[in-house]
């Protein structure tokens, strides 16, 4: 089982769709997904589910079935994780769903980050919650890859959240605000990586501890508007920027000579377009624009969009399937 992580600091850069579709692409090939909606927004969850269903899952009072409901104990300082409920969307995909409550966790968790320099097994059961629920639904429903969204903010609920991940995918847009992301994101997710493998040796023997892998595989541009399948001037600089800012300070490399362009970088998973016209449509019936068919409004132009949609979304999977290991086309 493989994590993945899609993670920047800066938000508006299509990293919830980006979770969204991928997920339904592994289950539509026949590999077995987990979604973990570990951002405390839980867009990702209002995404799959409609609203019925989200009113039960955070009603007034407690939410046993989110995942505030399965670190309550540990909120609380009254015991360990709660089994983690796991929401069934197909035969071969599973939700943990997002609650706003997890917001309240940030604390508990920027508490326990010093204390367990201390050897403290509390402050190791907070800061492993997610891992230990995310390893618990993957393996009630077998999961051979699990999708971690998370939000956009390097604070404690995120440093938890990726010390989780195996792997870490960045979304990015074709702007300024999102370079700057690149630049804050890297650094500090080395510091973060450093920091908890120094501590893995303080960890109680008998615990399930992650090991804090977090290894950068590639970032997916989402490309906000198109001519002739390029980006408009005005993003272009921008597109181009990104191989070597990504080099620097994600894989903390230094940069000699000439560098790919976007679209012959290999650590580039895919310049998305925009597909703006489908998402509504995707919306309203609640599936993947991929997945969109006539009856569902996709006609005329739509239906050739939904086709490139496909593609474009099969080719992401199968190249970050192949970068973390995952075989494709298990049924």
């Amino acid at each position: 089982m493989k994590t993945v992580a899609f993670f920047n600091n800066k938000g508006g850069v299509g990293k919830t769709s980006l979770v969204y579709h991928l997920a339904w692409m592994y289950a539509e090939q026949g590999l077995r997904v987990l979604a973990v909606d570990l951002d405390p927004q839980a867009n990702l969850t209002s995404m799959f589910l409609g609203e019925d269903r989200l009113e039960d899952l955070w009603p007034d009072g407690d939410h046993p079935e989110t995942i505030y409901g399965a670190i309550f104990p540990i909120l609380r300082g009254v015991g360990d994780i709660n089994p983690p409920h796991v929401e069934n969307l197909s035969d071969c995909l599973g939700l943990i769903p997002g609650d706003l409550g997890l917001s309240r966790f940030e604390d508990k968790l920027s508490d326990a980050w010093p204390r367990c320099h201390n050897r403290d097994e509390a402050a190791f059961r907070t800061m492993t919650a997610f891992h230990r629920l995310t390893y618990s639904g993957a393996e009630r429903c077998n999961a051979d890859i699990v999708l971690m969204d998370v939000g956009p903010n390097l604070g404690a609920i995120n440093r938890a959240a990726l010390i989780a991940a195996n792997h870490v995918v960045v979304p990015l847009g074709a702007d300024l605000f999102s370079l700057q992301g690149l630049k804050n994101l890297g650094p500090v997710m080395r510091d973060w990586q450093e920091i908890w493998t120094s501590l893995l040796s303080k960890a109680p023997n008998d615990m399930n501890v992650p090991k804090g892998q977090m290894e950068p595989i590639g970032y997916v541009v989402s490309q906000p508007g198109m001519r002739e399948s390029r980006p408009v001037k005005a993003y272009q600089r921008w597109v181009d920027r990104i191989p070597v800012i990504y080099r620097q300070f994600v894989l903390n490399e230094d940069v000699e000579g000439a560098v790919p362009k976007p679209e012959n970088d290999p650590h580039a998973l895919a310049l998305l377009k925009n597909y703006r016209s489908l998402m509504p449509m995707a919306m309203d019936v609640r599936k993947p624009m991929f997945a969109l068919k006539s009856s569902d409004g996709a006609i005329g132009a739509h239906i050739e969009a939904v086709h490139k949609c496909r593609e474009d979304f099969l080719l992401l999977a199968t190249k970050i399937a192949e970068k973390v290991g995952v075989s494709l086309n298990k049924s």
